[in-house]
């Protein structure tokens, strides 16, 4: 069955899986890609394997820091990742609790503060991340800020930019 675009026979079914083993909740994934040095193309590049195919995703970054802005910059990436991810955690738990969102609209913004990134002050490159999610339901508003709640404590993307995460970097020169 489907409700909200969400496969609850599927999602069930790894749900049990992992009450019978916690290890089928570990999933491992990796976004590798290479720098662009050709002039008018984006400067990186990375394809995407997922379940049914790959998809080819590339950056640029804006004309100010010396990109020339023809793809999305990477913090936008990184606000889409987390758009989508809240609307596919919001959508998947109204699903589970039998709700039936009609509208579901999910917009991300920061303001960044590059003065760090150019070598040129302390100040946070970014203080805060401001989301915005429009709903259409017949559901009681109660019941979708429960579903909000949960998907503020559930969402992986919100987790990532609101708890402090092991960051290792190796560099490979050849």
């Amino acid at each position: 069955m489907k409700l909200n675009n969400i496969n609850l026979d599927k999602a069930g079914t790894f749900v049990e899986e992992v009450k019978q083993d916690k290890s089928k909740a570990i999933k491992i994934k990796k976004v590798e890609g290479a720098w662009n040095f050709n002039e008018g193309k984006p400067q990186f590049a990375s394809t995407l394997e997922h379940a049914n195919g790959i998809t080819i995703v590339e950056a640029d970054g804006p004309p100010f820091m010396g990109g020339s802005g023809i793809k999305p910059d990477p913090v936008q990436y990184c606000l889409f990742g987390l758009a989508a991810c809240f609307a596919q955690t919001f959508a998947s738990i109204a699903a589970e609790k039998g709700i039936e969102l009609k509208k579901l609209k999910v917009s991300a913004e920061n303001k960044v503060n590059l003065s760090m990134a150019l070598g040129l002050g302390n100040e946070p490159i970014v203080e805060k991340v401001k989301l915005s999610v429009e709903v259409l339901s017949e559901a009681e508003k109660d019941e979708l800020k429960e579903i909000e709640e949960l998907a503020k404590q559930r969402c992986p993307g919100v987790y990532c930019l609101t708890n402090p995460i092991k960051l290792d970097i190796e560099v490979n020169a050849q």
